[in-house]
């Protein structure tokens, strides 16, 4: 069975959003500034939920955050 590797582009897109530090993006979506690390990483999956919520800050579809393959 292959696994399949997901990817992020949360790390850019903060800083297409004039910088956008870790601290503002977990506050706007209301988690911790560790999970924001954890996810730009690679070490965290976040729920459908949040993956939505990202995507809202960020004003674009959640394929355009998270990637699969």
């Amino acid at each position: 069975m292959t696994k399949i590797r997901f990817t992020n582009s949360i790390r850019r897109l903060r800083f297409e959003q004039n910088e956008m530090t870790q601290e503002e993006l977990a506050q706007k979506v209301g988690i911790t500034r560790q999970t924001i690390i954890a996810l730009e990483a690679g070490k965290y999956l976040p729920s459908l939920e949040l993956a939505f919520r990202l995507a809202k800050v960020f004003g674009v579809t959640v394929e355009k955050v998270f990637h699969y393959g």
